[in-house]
């Protein structure tokens, strides 16, 4: 299982396994969030998706609020994906920011080409380029990444990232070969992350091994981060365990303790010591409704030697409605200055149907819109 969170304007979003995911072609959202001290509105993201003929396009307009109240143009992204045919997918995604005059100016591009090839093999380019002060492109980093099966049950990813050189053009800055292992229930895998040295030799610098373990109701995974120590030795430096599980209801927790030979605001003896707990639960409600927690446990600087004590609670609640919408209410608590929990964000919202997070580019032309408006907080 794939989780990952998102941060918008300091609002957090949580992972994507709290929310049943549906491949819906259209979606309209509007959101509406306040700081604890009643702030409301400081920017609105507005956003567009198209599908027609192979063809994906969305579109991302901010908009934050200006001197006089109104809202005016702040940032743009616009992201095409094309099926060019069975085995290869071109994207090209490009980010607007505005001028002094508040043109429209472009900032960012980055393309990407998958290709499958036969026996199973897939290979991916990623580049990324900026504009110069002649608004010509360059390219400042180009990604190489190639995946092949092995074995049954097994398969090696290199990647290759490619940084610009004093010559003018691109060259490897970066590589990490992965060897992963599937047997039944259980994946293994070894990544190994390279650096050139002076010769242009490339010199092992990090290994990241783990083991992924599901039964189709509970999985688990963790991982070892090992690192060269005075010595030259490579030994554990951080450790993670992920731990997720399913009751009958379909209610869902997990759990992340990330551990660390380094303790914050303090010196480590060398062994590995608790520096954060994530934990997520996700309940469904009478009536169809849903209720995510996640609560973060960090170790206190100040205190180093105190186990991590509870700094933050984020409380999703979906609702239901009548006309078959869903409202929604997200809150976010943190330690104040007197180390009690209180109030520094609240995101109401009103949703009629749901995003959605991977798109079949066959199916005939639709249209969404999503309009979002968020602002920074402050605590109390």
């Amino acid at each position: 299982m794939r989780t990952r969170t998102l941060f918008l304007s300091g609002l957090l979003l949580l992972p994507p396994f709290c929310h049943a995911q549906t491949d819906q072609k259209s979606w309209t959202s509007a959101d509406q969030q306040q700081g604890a001290s009643g702030n409301w509105n400081q920017t609105r993201t507005t956003t567009v998706h198209k599908e027609n003929n192979g063809r994906t396009v969305d579109q991302q307009s901010v908009e934050r609020r200006g001197p006089d109240g109104s809202y005016v143009p702040y940032l743009d992204t616009e992201k095409e994906t094309v099926r060019v045919n069975a085995t290869t997918t071109r994207t090209i995604e490009r980010a607007f920011g505005r001028d002094p005059d508040g043109g429209k100016k472009l900032t960012q591009v980055t393309e990407e080409e998958t290709r499958t090839l036969p026996g199973g093999e897939q290979k991916a380019v990623r580049t990324t380029s900026n504009p110069d002060v002649n608004g010509q492109l360059q390219v400042i980093r180009r990604e190489i990444e190639n995946t092949r099966p092995t074995g049954s049950g097994s398969e090696e990813i290199t990647t290759t990232i490619l940084s610009p050189d004093i010559n003018g053009g691109v060259a490897p800055s970066l590589k990490m070969e992965e060897h992963r292992t599937r047997n039944k229930d259980t994946v293994q895998y070894r990544k190994s992350t390279l650096l050139p040295d002076s010769n242009g030799n490339w010199q092992l610098s990090e290994i990241r091994e783990g083991v992924i373990k599901d039964n189709g109701r509970e999985q688990t995974k963790e991982e070892n981060v090992l690192r060269p120590g005075s010595d030259g030795k490579f030994a554990v430096a951080e450790r993670t365990v992920t731990k997720e599980s399913e009751d009958n209801r379909g209610d869902k927790r997990q759990t992340v303790e990330s551990y660390s030979t380094e303790v914050p605001g303090g010196v480590g003896d060398g062994s590995l010591q608790l520096n954060q707990r994530v934990t997520t639960t996700h309940q469904t409600r009478p009536g169809g409704g849903e209720s995510t927690v996640q609560e973060v446990e960090q170790r206190n600087p100040a205190s180093p030697a105190q186990s991590p004590k509870l700094t933050q609670k984020t409380i999703d609640i979906v609702r239901p409605t009548l006309s078959g919408a869903q409202e929604r209410t997200r809150t976010v608590q943190s330690l104040d200055a007197n180390g009690n929990l209180g109030t520094v964000w609240i995101d109401t919202g009103r949703m009629s149907g749901s995003p959605t997070i991977q798109v079949d580019t066959k199916k005939p032309d639709d249209s969404a819109v999503k309009v979002s408006t968020a602002s920074p907080s402050k605590p109390k």
